[in-house]
């Protein structure tokens, strides 16, 4: 039983339903889940999420339960992200960074950080992420820091771990060669290197998240 409740909320940015980012994602939360945390599964590959306009709406003309102008799937999305104290946020990788969806979902979160009801709502959340690459040498640190870049930018904490510092960095062919198994194409599995990066990272998110509640609890304790 955790001393300190919270809740991860993964996301995954994949447009493959049941592919090889969704299925490393479940992995990551069932190792969240093992260690008493509740957890959220969102996949992008069921919603309709268009990009920010920025019209700065959403800085001035907020008003309570209206997040943005944009009225499209994303609006269901806020609250659960409001809600979570650590968002594991994962990607495959096509272009040496994340994928459309993806940074769509992080553009018009924007608007419950920076806008004039919804402020600082993702401040000090610990951000984890996890891509997935086809190749060896693929282009998977550098997706995984342009998530990382927006965590930072949003005014969440990253998260990485020692041997894997930008986050869980995997393969989903086989030892990232470019050979498959057409029995098989749930290979990023089979990654035993991946899903050890994978461990790593979930179990520094943990820690820091309680680190994070702990000290949030404590400070609001002390200025009573």
């Amino acid at each position: 039983m955790e001393r300190f409740q919270m809740k991860v909320l993964g996301v995954c940015g994949s447009l493959v339903k049941g592919g090889n980012t969704e299925e490393l994602l479940k992995y990551a939360l069932q190792l969240a889940q093992k260690e008493g945390v509740e957890t959220q599964l969102v996949t992008l590959a069921d919603k309709s999420i268009g990009d920010c306009i920025h019209c700065n709406w959403c800085l001035t003309r907020q008003k309570k339960g209206q997040y943005c102008t944009i009225k499209d799937d994303m609006v269901s999305l806020y609250q659960p992200v409001m809600e979570a104290d650590i968002l594991f946020l994962a990607s495959p990788v096509y272009l040496g960074r994340l994928t459309g969806p993806l940074a769509n979902f992080l553009d018009r979160i924007r608007c419950i950080e920076f806008g004039n009801v919804y402020t600082n709502c993702l401040a000090d959340k610990i951000g984890a992420s996890f891509a997935v690459t086809w190749g060896r040498n693929a282009g998977v640190e550098t997706a995984l820091m342009s998530i990382t870049e927006a965590f930072l930018m949003l005014d969440i904490v990253p998260c990485g771990a020692h041997m894997s510092p930008f986050g869980a960095a995997t393969v989903s062919s086989i030892h990232g060669t470019g050979e498959f198994d057409s029995q098989d194409k749930l290979q990023v599995l089979k990654d035993e290197w991946g899903l050890n990066t994978t461990r790593m990272v979930v179990k520094r998110a943990l820690t820091l998240g309680r680190i994070m509640k702990a000290g949030k609890t404590s400070l609001n304790s002390t200025e009573k």
